[in-house]
């Protein structure tokens, strides 16, 4: 145990000091599954967590093509330009056989990468629901740790994300094309709901004139649902992101986002489930650690073998499992 504690201490130092390998090497570290790994996964976020907290934590989410990781790179450099220092957790969707990931967003975020005060990390969804990685909230309190002012979660996309990522972060911003207004009418109620910020990007070029009309249009039918529903309506603005237009604004909607939310106290509301969520997900992860133990892998095998071949309920093999665990305790 000393061994275990001491090399966490070792890598909460590296990471605290803002070491960028480090800080990859403790993501690592919490997103594996290796039981011997938990110990020192667990030693290492008691020794961060005093560090946590101090980001504004903010989430990208958008159906396929709007142009999330080209909307990140242009404003992460924009915040590091300002003297801000900017973490990327970039969800990947991961493969159903293997659990491997695609992690293709590192590479288009390529510029942003290179800047010093900038970490990207790729994150593989490894199936888990809601479109974040399973590991996800630790991430990001790492990243807090190693002392990153701005976090940044993109999600998978509109209809995988939202509910999950807006449990996570502080402000929501919702990438739209150009084509709103049609658009709109196939998204999910409650990616409109959860935005804070609604962003209708690639407004250059042709498509500068749809998108300034898609932003009126949203504009006023947000409103009329901010009115019905008695809740305050999101920012709407046309962005750039090619053109590097619109990125003060996009981050001056953010930032009074965080004004009201501090506000009103829902910026407390949203950090207290945050860490509920956080607290929920490792309870998860751990009865299934112990549930995947060799003492209990026969009777596991047998109760799914039974279930396969109908001659027992799913709901009645549940319950013998968690009976399982609770002989265990």
């Amino acid at each position: 145990m000393a061994d275990t504690a001491d090399d966490a201490s070792a890598l909460a130092a590296g990471v605290a000091s803002g070491d960028r390998r480090a800080l990859g090497r403790a993501i690592t570290l919490v997103e594996s599954d290796r039981a011997e790994d938990s110990p020192r996964a667990e030693a290492l976020l008691a020794a961060l967590w005093p560090r946590t907290g101090g980001s504004r934590r903010v989430g990208v989410t958008g159906p396929p093509g709007a142009g999330k990781s080209t909307l990140i790179d242009a404003l992460g450099r924009n915040l590091v330009a300002r003297g801000e220092s900017v973490a990327v957790l970039a969800i990947d969707p991961s493969s159903p056989l293997g659990g491997g990931s695609i992690l293709g967003d590192k590479t288009r975020m390529g510029r942003l990468g290179a800047e010093a005060r900038s970490f990207i990390r790729p994150t593989p969804a490894r199936g888990a629901s809601g479109g974040v990685g399973s590991h996800t909230a630790e991430a990001l309190l790492l990243c807090e740790a190693a002392g990153y002012t701005v976090v940044v979660i993109e999600t998978l996309g509109t209809g995988q994300g939202e509910h999950a990522v807006a449990g996570l972060v502080d402000s929501l911003v919702l990438l739209v094309n150009p084509g709103a207004g049609d658009e709109l009418q196939g998204m999910k109620r409650g990616a409109i709901e959860l935005a804070d910020v609604v962003v209708v990007n690639k407004a250059d070029g042709e498509q500068r004139v749809l998108a300034e009309r898609a932003v009126s249009e949203l504009t006023s039918a947000l409103g009329l649902f901010a009115r019905a529903t008695g809740e305050g309506a999101p920012a709407v603005l046309a962005v750039s992101a090619a053109e590097e237009r619109g990125l003060d604004e996009l981050w001056a909607a953010v930032e009074a986002s965080l004004a009201a939310a501090r506000a009103s106290g829902a910026f407390e509301r949203r950090r207290a489930q945050a860490n509920e969520r956080t607290l929920a997900d490792a309870i998860e992860r751990l009865l299934r650690s112990e549930l995947s133990a060799p003492a209990w892998a026969v009777e596991r095998q047998r109760l799914e073998s039974e279930v396969r071949a109908g001659r027992l309920s799913t709901r009645e093999a549940a319950r013998r499992v968690v009976a399982l665990a609770r002989r265990g305790a």
